[in-house]
């Protein structure tokens, strides 16, 4: 990061205060300025890391102190940074809330690891006088944290602002950067997840076009830059950028499944293939007829239940899948992508079909399954890691199952924390399949992306031979890293 590279960090005093949608709203707003913001997300976030990196036009990248080293967490940041006019990080959660009573690995400390400023999000519903006092809280608990300046999210009225206004600037000695009222056609539904994905939303532009207008009307963007431009000088020796790698996988071609079923994808997974020498390539499961010639595939997590009948429907993909995985094809696969390597998938009281690459059954729930920061000692020969290694990762689902063929499938890992598979298991394998409920950040596992293409790399002659599925076309697109306003 240049010296003189302006940061901030966005916080709130809990999740849901609207961190994220105004942060999409000033991050857009910006952009029509002429200011590249380059976005970063605390925590491990697929959903509001893709609305920030749409808000951008740009890959946001996720800062994660459980995930990552504090060192590896400085370099991405610095390394990054350097791509635009703004560095530009939404926390998570509470300003102060993290693993436990100290707040480890909170936005708090990693604000402090960035030595960057923070805004303040203040939901105002119902309060007045009493968020002087939260917002006084949060300056007196760690006066080590940058706190310079609040925004008000909704708000009631002018009359409610003004007392707000007031209390906050002559009790907290801070600016007040902006009043949002409150909004019943601010375009951003929510899912159980957070905000609805956006290649599912139906009016993405539209949505993005009007938190920028918002952030516009009531948010004083010039204040916002100036809070940023506070930060202190940092260290020159921070954006020393790593050695590149040798492309020791040339000639290999990883399939990625990339569309509105499977998005969940870190940008440094998919760097981390590219910079080793790969050829990264979009394919999906809905659109495409077939799947194509690949050294291996990566199926990340998102939302296969919401596209069941789709994927079921595609026969001819998902048999040519499971006769790939058959043939040996190394697959890696996260979540959603365990999913739909199953036999099936029930909702409701409707069973869909999926590929049968593994003997497993899974039906959705209402309620999460698994929530959280996993760690998992790797207990079985697996096709990518090393027996008696430990993997940091993170899952959220609603999915559990149903039934599963022990006889023919084994777990790879031990959960040491987190729900897993059964609670006690995670990581199912089968030929040179490895799945599981757990993602993994390649800068928090460093093995992950080498482990993954040598074992592409050592199977390639082996099942290419028997393979019966076609060479990439035209219709296979090579993997862009920002994605696609359409």
């Amino acid at each position: 990061m240049k010296p003189s590279n302006p940061r901030l960090v966005i916080a709130a005093l809990r999740g849901g205060a609207g961190k994220t949608t105004l942060s999409v709203g000033v991050i857009a707003a910006l952009s029509k300025r002429g200011v590249r913001a380059v976005p970063f997300k605390k925590g491990p976030d697929y959903i509001d890391a893709a609305w920030l990196s749409f808000a951008a036009g740009r890959p946001c990248h996720n800062l994660d102190s459980f995930l990552m080293d504090r060192e590896t967490i400085r370099r991405s940041f610095a390394r990054h940074a350097l791509e635009g006019d703004l560095a530009f990080v939404e926390g998570n959660r509470g300003l102060y809330d993290g693993m436990d009573v100290r707040g480890s690995h909170s936005t708090a400390e990693l604000a402090k690891l960035l030595d960057t400023p923070v805004i303040m999000i203040m939901d105002c519903n119902k309060v007045t006088r009493t968020a002087a006092a939260m917002i006084l809280g949060c300056t007196v608990l760690d006066p080590d944290v940058d706190i310079r300046g609040v925004i008000l999210n909704r708000v009631a009225g002018s009359r409610h602002e003004g007392i707000l206004r007031r209390t906050i600037e002559d009790t907290c000695r801070l600016p007040v950067l902006g009043a949002v009222p409150r909004m019943k056609d601010f375009p951003f539904p929510e899912r159980h997840l957070g905000l609805t994905p956006p290649p599912e939303h139906e009016r993405i532009v539209h949505a993005l076009d009007r938190a920028a207008d918002v952030a516009a009307r009531y948010i004083d963007l010039d204040g916002v830059l100036a809070v940023a431009q506070q930060a202190p000088a940092a260290s020159a020796a921070a954006a020393i950028r790593v050695p590149r790698r040798k492309k020791a996988a040339s000639g290999l071609t990883v399939g990625v499944f990339r569309d509105s079923a499977f998005q969940f994808y870190y940008p440094e997974n998919l760097s981390a293939l590219v910079e080793r020498g790969a050829k990264v390539v979009e394919i999906s499961p809905l659109r495409d007829d077939i799947l194509p010639d690949v050294d291996l595939l990566y199926i990340g997590g998102g939302f296969p239940e919401t596209h069941a009948e789709a994927l079921a429907e595609n026969e001819g993909f998902r048999a040519s899948l499971r006769e790939a995985a058959d043939a040996g094809l190394p697959v890696y696969a996260e979540c959603g992508g365990l999913m739909y390597l199953g036999d099936s998938l029930v909702l409701g009281d409707r069973t869909y079909p999926m590929t049968g690459a593994l003997p497993v059954s899974f039906a959705m729930t209402d309620k999460p399954q698994g929530h959280g920061y996993t760690v998992l000692d790797v207990a079985e020969e697996n096709p990518f890691f090393r027996v008696g290694s430990t993997l940091k990762g993170h899952e959220f689902h609603h999915s559990r199952i149903l039934s599963i063929d022990l006889e023919r499938i084994r777990f790879a890992y031990r959960v040491k924390r987190g729900a897993g598979i059964d609670g006690l298991h995670d990581g199912l394998c089968r030929n040179n399949i490895l799945a599981g409920y757990t993602h993994l950040h390649a800068l928090g596992t460093k093995e992950w992306a080498d482990a993954l293409l040598e074992r592409a790399r050592v199977c390639r002659q082996g099942w290419s031979d028997t393979a019966h599925y076609r060479k990439p076309t035209d219709s296979v697109q090579e993997m862009h890293l920002i994605p696609a306003q359409e």
